[in-house]
């Protein structure tokens, strides 16, 4: 199947200003089905309730982002802004491309989907980097590298002014005795990448580390 004839989803980044920075809704899979026992983003795949007639495909993946946030966080967030777009690579399956938006929290108490959500917590980007490197949280790329970015924020709204032309990244993956490479757009692993440049995650043991030039 061709990167445009995925499935699609939407994921919704929430944020509040906490007393360090920026901190972030993160929840816990169950250990089986899709992402087993990782802390991703709340979201999930388009349906068709979330498509309009004449609608883009993002805005699709928008309006999924914000029913799978109520129905699995019980947070009911408005005007998402796109971030980021992510297809994965070909090696995994199921393959679905995967759009990204950030968000306000809307307020209220948190109320995580029996069966889908084990726990969710707001965390700072930083804090949840430094379990994954600990060994204690589990995380896939998309949600690192994005955990990676918020990490350097000083508050919310430095988040929503750095937002701008949204990340298109069509992973590239390669394995390794120690782990896997992934690589996106403007690599020279990727499809035409200058040699030299560098645009990739090292996932070969912990602690990942983030390489763009």
């Amino acid at each position: 199947m061709s990167d445009t004839e995925l499935p699609v989803a939407g994921t919704a980044v929430i944020l509040r200003d906490g007393a360090t920075g920026p901190e972030v809704l993160l929840m816990r899979r169950p250990d089986r089905g899709s992402f087993a026992s990782a802390w991703v983003f709340p979201g999930g795949k388009v349906e068709e309730g979330d498509r309009l007639p004449g609608a883009t495909e993002r805005d699709d993946a928008a309006r999924a982002a914000v029913r799978e946030s109520a129905e699995e966080v019980g947070l009911r967030i408005a005007d998402p802004v796109p971030l980021s777009c992510w297809s994965p690579p070909a090696e995994v399956r199921p393959r679905i491309r995967t759009w990204f938006f950030l968000a306000h929290d809307p307020g209220g108490a948190l109320a995580p989907s029996s069966g889908e959500v084990e726990e969710a917590v707001w965390m700072s980007p930083i804090t949840a980097l430094a379990a994954h490197a600990a060994g204690s949280l589990l995380l896939v790329p998309p949600t690192w590298v994005t955990l990676h970015a918020l990490s350097v924020a000083a508050d919310v709204d430095a988040v929503f002014a750095a937002a701008g032309e949204i990340e298109v990244r069509h992973t590239r993956l390669r394995r390794t005795e120690e782990g896997t490479m992934h690589y996106w757009e403007g690599d020279e692993e990727h499809d035409g990448g200058i040699v030299g440049a560098r645009h990739r995650l090292v996932a070969e043991g912990l602690p990942w580390r983030y390489e763009r030039s």
